[in-house]
């Protein structure tokens, strides 16, 4: 599933905002997030998936094999109603014997990758797994869905080829990229063409005029099914997630729309979501990191959860071969030179204190499980991924954002509120999307210019360096945040910051105070929470960071500000009447550069209707 902010784990309907707001749209699967689309200048629109509609016809040539790691059986056999997938697992080499033994026992073999030792199996037989668990040298079986594989599998349809609208826009400095300092890195480096970043995800646009210019046609491929086709366009994004990602990472220094961090490294499309239902299955996923591994991405960016399960849990058959098998692929990509760039999700859940979950599976019908820590979001927890959580604008943690002590690895910008990320979308346009989703190719792009400035480096050389060159961002006044400034649950190690990462400098954070005394917030009144800062010389930073955390049934009552020493008042934020939220969980920035730094600041607070009441639970300055 995509990371919510197209589909991914949010179920919730289209939502428009009001006349004079851009339109929205929630996304179903991908990390979740925010959606509003732009063509050239034009009005906002919403747009359909790009690769739902004008498929080729049911005549186009059948996918290819895999040149190194994976073949079809012969033709795969016709399509039967009751077909399911399932992975076969043994020791990684030579598959022969088991695929023997597929065949033997009422399966098809769809695909195989003997370097890891997966073998991906259709069959009809509900028998099939149980009789496969007992051949011998078959060290797993699981299925991978709750429902029919799709006959599209058997004669993929190629997505639609959307035509190109030419944009009138100009490149500007936008609030993500400044944030990390990408438009100081580029000062450096702007990448290099030598760099392969790989996206798997929707698919990509690979004629938009953001990224022709640096797009891979020749490393592209679709894995959706679990094999690789390597016809032309069958990349091609069939929802507009994987386009807006792919601009993140490196849409091109060209004067036209917007930049990616990293606008000079070579993109590839490495389609794994299915056209119809959008999902990403275990075996689009194995086939889609083998191949990264062979074809030599340096980074791959994976915005999505493996469907049909949010967390795979290792004690079901089916869910431990599918950890298994992602994970032997994972594993394989990295041994070959790949580091995988992952999203945190977008359901503000605590991954690293895991306890229920009511979506899966989302191929058929969901139930209520019980979940332990040994439940894990895959590919997002699997070892040696870097996992994302997503900051708004202004460095604080996003709303949506999962979280997780020593889970997080690191955070970037995924917009939050009014301020998205604004990003390529297939057809030549662009728009704003929020999310996880939107937070992870950020990171993907700094380490590509990482690479690009020592090519030699491993994948636990990026990863290292990642953390080490994060700009640290302490807690908010959320006591969900547990750890240090250098390292939390919310943000690891911190903010990426592309200067630092190829090697320039950037200002750390300074002192950080906090009140953790509660204050009741009664209906119709004002009252103010102190901070007594001391040991800070000169004037308040023009970054002075509030975080604030509020409890509160009704959030549209409240109206924020911050009192400085000399009694100046900074407002933060009017919350719109019509905001039924629960609660304030959020950082602010604040120009608070005339101010001085020592003496008394207070968090103000109204509560200006009836019927709802709260509590600051806690916030904290930080200089």
């Amino acid at each position: 599933m995509l990371c919510p902010s197209l589909a991914r784990r949010d179920g919730s309907p289209p939502t428009r905002g009001s006349s004079e707001d851009p339109l929205t749209l929630i996304s179903r699967r991908l990390r979740p997030a925010t959606l509003a689309l732009a063509a050239a200048g034009a009005a906002l629109t919403i747009l359909a998936p790009a690769g739902l509609a004008g498929a080729a016809p049911a005549s186009a040539s059948a996918p290819a094999s895999s040149s190194t790691t994976s073949s079809t059986a012969s033709a795969s056999g016709a399509w039967a109603a009751g077909t399911r997938a399932y992975l076969v697992i043994t020791a990684p080499g030579d598959t022969t014997s088991v695929r023997s033994a597929v065949t033997d026992n009422g399966g098809t073999v769809f695909a195989h990758y003997d370097a890891i030792g997966v073998v991906v199996a259709h069959s009809a037989s509900a028998s099939f797994a149980a009789t496969m668990r007992g051949v011998s040298g078959v060290q797993q079986v699981g299925a991978t869905r709750t429902s029919d594989v799709p006959a599209d599998a058997y004669n993929p349809a190629l997505p639609s080829t959307p035509s190109q609208t030419p944009t009138t826009l100009t490149e500007t400095n936008r609030w993500d990229m400044t944030q990390i300092n990408a438009d100081k890195a580029w000062a450096v480096t702007t990448g290099s063409a030598t760099v392969k970043v790989g996206v798997l995800d929707t698919g990509v646009d690979d004629r938009h005029q953001d990224l022709a210019p640096n797009f891979n046609a020749a490393d592209s491929v679709s894995c959706a099914y679990g094999r690789p086709d390597t016809r032309a366009g069958a990349w091609r994004d069939v929802d507009t997630h994987g386009t807006h990602v792919a601009g993140t990472i490196a849409a091109a220094k060209n004067g036209k729309g917007v930049i990616g961090v990293a606008p000079n490294v070579k993109i590839s499309s490495v389609r794994i979501a299915e056209p119809g239902s959008g999902l990403f299955f275990a075996e689009n996923t194995i086939c889609g990191f083998v191949w990264a591994g062979d074809h030599g991405f340096k980074v791959t960016n994976n915005s999505y959860y493996t469907d049909p399960w949010m967390f795979n849990c290792p004690d079901d058959l089916d869910q431990g071969a599918i950890i298994e098998g992602v994970r032997r692929a994972q594993a394989y990509a990295e041994s070959k030179g790949s580091l995988q760039v992952a999203a945190a999700g977008n359901s503000d859940y605590d991954l690293a204190n895991k306890t229920t979950d009511t979506s899966s599976p989302n191929d058929s019908t969901p139930v209520r499980r019980t979940l332990t820590n040994a439940c894990i979001d895959i590919p997002t927890e699997l070892p040696g991924v870097v996992t994302v959580s997503a900051t708004g604008k202004g460095s604080g943690k996003a709303s949506y954002s999962n979280f997780g002590t020593d889970v997080i690895d690191i955070a970037a910008p995924g917009g939050d509120g009014a301020s998205g990320v604004y990003s390529t979308l297939p057809g030549g346009k662009y728009g704003n999307l929020s999310g996880t989703s939107m937070a992870s190719p950020h990171v993907t792009g700094v380490a590509a210019l990482m690479v690009s400035v020592n090519p030699s480096l491993t994948p636990a050389d990026i990863r290292s360096r990642l953390a080490a060159q994060a700009r640290d961002l302490p807690c908010p006044a959320d006591r969900r945040c547990t750890g240090t400034t250098a390292k939390n649950g919310f943000f690891g190690e911190g903010e990426t910051d592309a200067l630092k990462a190829v090697g320039g400098a950037t200002q750390p954070p300074g002192k950080s105070f906090q009140n953790l005394d509660d204050m009741a917030i009664a209906d119709n009144a004002t009252v103010e929470s102190p901070i007594t800062v001391s040991g800070v010389s000169g004037n308040a930073p023009a970054t002075l960071k509030a975080g604030v955390d509020i409890k509160h049934t009704y959030r549209g009552d409240l109206v924020l500000s911050l009192v400085a020493p000399d009694g100046t008042v900074y407002p933060l934020e009017d919350f719109a009447d019509s905001d039924g939220t629960d609660n304030v969980a959020k950082t602010y920035t604040v120009d608070a550069s005339a101010e001085t730094a020592n003496g008394t600041w207070k968090l103000r607070v109204r509560d200006i209707a009836t019927r709802d009441t709260g509590t600051i639970d806690s916030w904290n300055l930080t200089f």
